[in-house]
């Protein structure tokens, strides 16, 4: 009876709340009025990007003209007919609105058994989980015991356990977590997630100086591409900070040489012309280095990114080059390679056979790479391909976003390569 009580007090609300739909005139924007005011946005798209400089003025004015031809065109488009089904509209939604919650009822009261308790899952399963379902700290919860029960000495288990206790605790390592965290330890004494969450406690605990012990041990043996470092190195100089003491962890790779202390301290009092020289007399020492030591691909690749930093393109293409003449290097690298080729191209003009193939490994890596994608159709429209330049730019198009400003420039160019 409560049930049934509740349904029609949602039925009467729901047809409260569309006595004011019932009562309201259909009304639509006619098709040209649309079209107009597409039109008048473009123009003013177009405009400001002359004013601001990033579209030529003859560029500007063909697409002046393009957009009043299309303006021209739809004026002489026939009205759409009139609908004759406006009524029909304007009934439906809210038929259907009161019919459906109906409906339910109807099946529910029919086939339904609403004094049935929930039935809960199986003793020691967890509930099934899929990719669409929101995340939840009691799943995680459960699927970590259920693994327990069945191995309770499994690290991994354990471990997932200490970071699910953490998680419902709103990020405080609790008494029972540290026990899980220190059972994983004992089976597993490099699992960077116990050892993370332990120095966590430590931290919160006031041992600031155990924590950061623990996290740089933790940083000098773990590899260098691993997911968690950056989040561990934020947490070393959070953690750091507040305490006022130095996080003393060496700085996260990035292919540039990098300066002793003593070097620090001499380029502390430079100026910044002085440093930037000092620098620049680092990266020198590395390439010769290299030539000394030509088979050193990974020496070849920092020297690469140091030359890029420095905006040296040309010398960090053929450092790139050479690195990927020992071994073909990846997609992520084939874009900085490429990068380093189009940064020394004049305004306008198409990239080098060199950085051509170089964007066309890239290409074939990376179908729907942007710089790929632009540079090689202007090189096959430079070669007089240009159905294939055409093409590239329209899979281009429409990768970019709405209000890119690179858009109007790329459709002007596709229509040269279309003869129009």
């Amino acid at each position: 009876m409560l049930e049934f009580l509740l349904a029609l007090l949602t039925t009467a609300t729901v047809g409260v709340l569309l006595i004011p739909l019932l009562r309201s005139r259909t009304a639509s924007t006619g098709r040209l009025e649309g079209e107009l005011a597409i039109y008048r946005d473009q123009l003013a798209e177009i405009e400001r990007e002359r004013a601001a400089g990033t579209l030529p003025e003859s560029e500007a004015a063909a697409a002046r003209i393009e957009v009043e031809r299309r303006i021209l065109a739809a004026g002489d488009q026939p009205p759409p007919p009139a609908r004759a089904d406006a009524m029909l509209h304007k009934v439906l939604p809210p038929v259907l609105a009161l019919a459906i919650p109906l409906l339910a009822l109807g099946l529910y009261l029919q086939t339904g058994r609403p004094g049935l308790p929930a039935a809960p899952f199986a003793a020691g399963q967890p509930p099934p989980a899929s990719a669409d379902e929101p995340f939840s700290v009691e799943k995680l919860l459960a699927a970590a015991r259920a693994r327990l029960a069945a191995q309770p000495d499994d690290p991994e288990a354990l471990s997932a356990l200490g970071e699910a206790l953490t998680l419902e605790a709103n990020g405080t390592v609790t008494r029972p977590a540290v026990e899980s965290f220190n059972k994983a330890l004992a089976a597993q004494p490099d699992d960077p997630r116990a050892l993370y969450y332990l120095g966590l406690h430590e931290a919160q605990s006031g041992d600031s100086r155990a924590a950061l012990a623990r996290w740089r041990a933790l940083l000098a043996k773990s590899p260098p591409d691993a997911p968690f470092l950056p989040m561990l190195r934020a947490e070393i100089e959070r953690v750091a900070k507040a305490a006022g003491l130095d996080p003393d962890i060496p700085p996260a790779p990035t292919g540039m040489p990098q300066p002793s202390r003593e070097q620090q301290d001499a380029m502390a009092s430079m100026t910044p012309e002085q440093r930037q020289q000092a620098i620049r007399g680092m990266v020198e020492g590395l390439a010769a280095r290299m030539k000394e030591n030509p088979q050193d691909r990974a020496g070849w690749l920092r020297l690469a990114n140091a030359w890029k930093v420095l905006g040296e393109n040309a010398s960090a293409a053929d450092a790139y080059a050479k690195a990927d003449a020992l071994a073909p290097v990846d997609a992520r690298l084939l874009a900085d390679w490429a990068e380093a080729h189009v940064r020394q191209l004049a305004p306008g003009a198409p990239p080098s056979p060199q950085a051509t193939a170089v964007l066309e490994r890239l290409e074939k890596a990376e179908p729907r790479n942007a710089l790929a994608l632009f540079y090689l159709g202007a090189a096959s429209f430079a070669a007089g391909d240009k159905p294939a330049a055409a093409q590239r730019w329209k899979t281009l198009l429409a990768l970019l976003p709405a209000d890119a400003p690179i858009r109007g420039m790329l459709e002007q160019r596709i229509k040269e390569a279309e003869g129009r």
